[in-house]
């Protein structure tokens, strides 16, 4: 998920919850998604006020009703953690996450289309030029333009950065068994930056069609739900295949894990689950305060592509 706009930023809205500090993060989230949608598509004055209207709608949906869920389904995971990971823990994390992603599409797409039924040809040309930027840091990231042994480590130097992430600081021992954990995966982001340029022209071409709100309203909520369709066989065969090995790999890493290193990862889930709760506790304080509350979400959300 790297491209939000409302379209865009409906990806974000799921994101938020992903975001370190969330209970930082999510109360910008009006600022940083209203951003974000500027950067792809240099809003107008009136679609930047509707914009805002509809993604108000959105997140008072999202936190008043999912993010009680979202605390739910943390703690079931933290759970899960405490024992050790599972291939099936994995899976259910990421099962988990791609339901909820569908929840929130299914609740925004209709206001995303009336949105980007009213962008201008311009602003079409402005999303390609800023598709191309993130194109060119993804094709950097990854080290595309280089051979299989830089590609190698630019994935490596990115997993280990993922981990740390979670589990504070890995000792050179640990870093080099996850490397040769790691190793025997193959390499799939130049398939995956393919398939993206591919989706991404999918979105042009459909942007095209805004005039005809009913076949464009479906093909909108196609394109955000079904990531798989169109994909190379190539790529839609190994991605099946990586995706098998990489649940197998974070098993593996589990078992490397300091009682120090899970405690800080399980420390950091117990966390996302106890600002879930929080936010979504803060109805009741506000209740009858519907200026206080669109004000809080106005300084809320306004950025964020991930893609």
């Amino acid at each position: 998920m790297k491209s939000r706009s409302i379209a865009l930023s409906i990806l974000i809205a799921v994101g938020v919850a992903g975001c370190t500090g969330l209970r930082l993060g999510y109360p910008q989230a009006d600022v940083i998604l209203g951003w974000r949608a500027n950067t792809y598509f240099d809003l107008e004055r009136e679609q930047r006020r509707d914009f805002s209207a509809r993604l108000d709608r959105l997140l008072a949906w999202h936190r008043y009703e999912q993010l009680p869920e979202y605390a739910t389904f943390l703690t079931t995971g933290i759970d899960k953690a405490e024992h050790g990971l599972k291939t099936e823990d994995i899976a259910w994390f990421i099962d988990g996450f791609r339901a909820r992603y569908r929840l929130v599409v299914n609740r925004g797409v209709d206001d995303a289309v009336e949105v980007l039924t009213t962008l201008a040809p311009e602003q079409i040309i402005t999303l390609q030029k800023q598709f191309a930027k993130d194109n060119l840091k993804f094709a950097d990231e990854f080290e595309l333009d280089g051979g299989v042994d830089k590609r190698k480590r630019a994935r490596l130097k990115k997993m280990l950065g993922q981990i740390e992430d979670w589990t504070g600081n890995l000792s050179h021992e640990q870093e080099s068994k996850i490397a040769a954990l790691l190793e025997p995966i193959p390499l799939i982001e130049h398939l995956r930056h393919q398939d993206r340029r591919r989706r991404q022209r999918e979105f042009v071409e459909i942007l095209k069609m805004r005039h005809s709100k009913p076949e464009f309203a479906t093909r909108v909520h196609h394109w955000l739900l079904e990531w798989d369709a169109g994909r190379s066989p190539e790529y839609a065969k190994l991605s099946d295949e990586v995706y098998g090995q990489r649940l197998q790999f974070f098993v593996a890493v589990d078992k490397l894990l300091t009682r120090e290193q899970r405690h800080h990862a399980i420390a950091r889930l117990q966390k996302y689950a106890d600002d879930c709760k929080a936010l979504s506790a803060r109805r009741a304080a506000h209740a009858g305060n519907d200026d206080a509350m669109a004000a809080i979400l106005a300084i809320f959300f306004n950025a964020a592509d991930h893609a």
